[in-house]
């Protein structure tokens, strides 16, 4: 965490996807899936985030009580690629430092399942990212959850929007459940301590 970040700062958890049942087992909603897990650990239900474009949910992570690190789940409503502005919005709503937004995105170069935490660098292409990034700095924390390459001579746009594979549906529920594990790992004890457990 940066040094100039208060412990006490509320953390602004997101989910990249798009909204609409047609996308919601897409690979490029893999984001919204984290997300919605870590939603049924807190025990809570999304809801409209004032003039932002999101659902948001409020909650704590780690610790039993008043410890608990003080978390801001959400999901753009406003599609992948126009994700920055919501995002925006509710930084500046809940007073977020940068350092403490975390976005969980799919990642292209990654093998499938496979998880890489790291704090800003570049978007790879990535809509959501570039929208955030535009839109406040890259100086957040990335969870990229990995879905491989398109087979053959698929196009990336229609690999990240169809939905993943009976085989890959398979071990699905397993990698978000890890994903999760890494958010919470990440928020509760610090991006090196994520890093070293959840890096494979």
């Amino acid at each position: 965490m940066d040094v100039t970040t208060p412990a006490s700062a509320p953390w602004l958890i997101v989910g990249l996807g798009n909204p609409g049942p047609e996308y919601s087992m897409n690979r490029h909603n893999v984001g919204f899936m984290v997300v919605d897990l870590l939603a049924e650990r807190i025990g809570g239900k999304f809801k409209r985030a004032g003039k932002a474009q999101a659902q948001v949910l409020e909650g704590r992570i780690g610790p039993v009580g008043p410890d608990g690190r003080r978390v801001i789940l959400a999901k753009p409503m406003s599609y992948m690629n126009l994700s920055g502005g919501p995002v925006n919005a509710l930084r500046d709503f809940y007073k977020v430092p940068v350092a403490n937004v975390v976005a969980v995105h799919d990642e292209l170069d990654i093998d499938y399942g496979t998880l890489r935490l790291k704090l800003g660098g570049g978007d790879n292409g990535h809509n959501g990212l570039k929208s955030m990034t535009k839109a406040m700095s890259a100086d957040y924390h990335r969870v990229r959850f990995g879905i491989g390459r398109p087979p053959g001579r698929m196009q990336v746009a229609d690999f990240v929007l169809k939905d993943f594979s009976s085989t890959e549906r398979k071990e699905l529920d397993y990698f978000v459940d890890r994903a999760a594990d890494s958010v919470e790992c990440l928020v509760t004890e610090g991006l090196e301590r994520a890093q070293s457990a959840y890096n494979s």
